[in-house]
């Protein structure tokens, strides 16, 4: 056999797989069950494999709405999966031998069925656009018997603060739904640049998601008559008036759009120390210097607070997550105006 020096080595042939329905997955559709365990084949080849009869329940035909139960046996034909994702899992798998970047998070609540990790400033929820590992792929890693663990919903890689996890396919359903439906509680701990009006509670902007030219996402205050536009609601208020400038807001979010307090807090002409998107950069850059008092490195928001429905015992649960030491430090420097 030949070996070409730098030369990738070849893949292994796939092989035929037989997989057990849990109690997790029963009642899931075949189709959807099968793109969970076939990530990184496109959904036309799946559905193409469910007609040919290549897949088998308990060795039998079925279509992609078979309802799965709990001890079903699904035969899973050999398919190549893209590059992009073999490439991946060889980057993991490698990453796990070496140890790293398995890790775990400070844990604020954790039962058989959600995991809630109070995530640091910096770290991205998961891997992609540029960043090979995030949260979700260290937990993972760092939990290897774990056999689901899924992100209920997001947190920009800048923002500090509670994030969900589920650990059943049930609650996953569940608590989306719950964010779906705005039943969830989200409270943010924002620190913006300039004195917050105090009788300024409601923020009701439409925002609009578009790429620069280099790709990147940002997002944009719009007309009410903007067909673009998608509904946002912000609820502000004001936790604390600092006698550098600066006010600490408790901001919680009606709705979940993409950088939407970021973008609602500076449409007022309040931009978030620290933000490097919407802030106010030159302020941001001597915050960053070297003994600057007080000194900030990155943007001051914190997911703070968390209600939700437990997704199995349907209890109101409500997490708080204390502000990390870097901005408590902050706040502690810009010492509070004299009431």
């Amino acid at each position: 056999m030949k070996h070409i020096i730098g030369g990738n080595p070849a893949q292994p042939l796939p092989q035929v797989k037989t997989v057990l329905v849990d109690e997790d997955s029963a009642g899931q559709r075949l189709d959807n069950f099968l793109m969970r365990h076939l990530k990184g084949v496109p959904k036309t080849h799946v559905y193409r494999i469910i007609r040919s009869g290549e897949v088998r329940v308990n060795k039998g035909r079925a279509s992609a709405d078979t309802r799965l139960e709990s001890g079903d046996l699904v035969r899973l034909p050999p398919v190549r999966i893209s590059e992009r994702v073999a490439e991946k899992a060889e980057a993991m798998a490698q990453a796990s031998e070496r140890g790293v970047p398995a890790r775990d998070f400070p844990i604020l609540f954790e039962d058989e069925h959600v995991l809630a990790i109070d995530k640091p400033a910096g770290v991205a929820v998961h891997g992609g656009s540029g960043v090979s590992f995030g949260v979700i792929e260290q937990l993972r890693m760092a939990r290897p018997q774990a056999k689901f663990l899924e992100l209920v919903h997001r947190l920009d890689r800048e923002t500090s603060g509670i994030l969900l996890i589920a650990k059943k396919r049930s609650a996953l359903k569940h608590l989306q739904d719950q964010f779906r439906e705005r039943e969830t509680g989200k409270t943010y701990l924002a620190l913006v640049v300039g004195r917050w009006p105090a009788n300024k509670k409601v923020l009701d902007k439409p925002l609009h998601k578009y790429l620069l030219p280099d790709g990147e996402r940002r997002v944009k205050v719009v007309s009410r008559d903007d067909p673009d536009g998608m509904p946002s609601v912000t609820l502000v208020k004001v936790r604390d008036t600092l006698a550098s400038g600066f006010t600490l807001l408790e901001v919680t979010i009606k709705t979940g759009r993409t950088h939407q307090i970021r973008v609602h807090l500076a449409s007022e002409g309040f931009p978030i120390a620290g933000d490097d998107k919407y802030g106010d950069f030159e302020l941001n850059k001597k915050l960053l210097r070297p003994g600057a008092a007080p000194s900030l490195k990155r943007m001051f928001l914190h997911a703070w607070r968390l209600q939700f429905n437990h997704p199995a015992s349907g209890e109101r649960l409500e997490l708080l997550a204390p502000l990390p030491s870097d901005l408590e430090a902050f706040t502690i420097h810009a010492t509070p105006s004299a009431p």
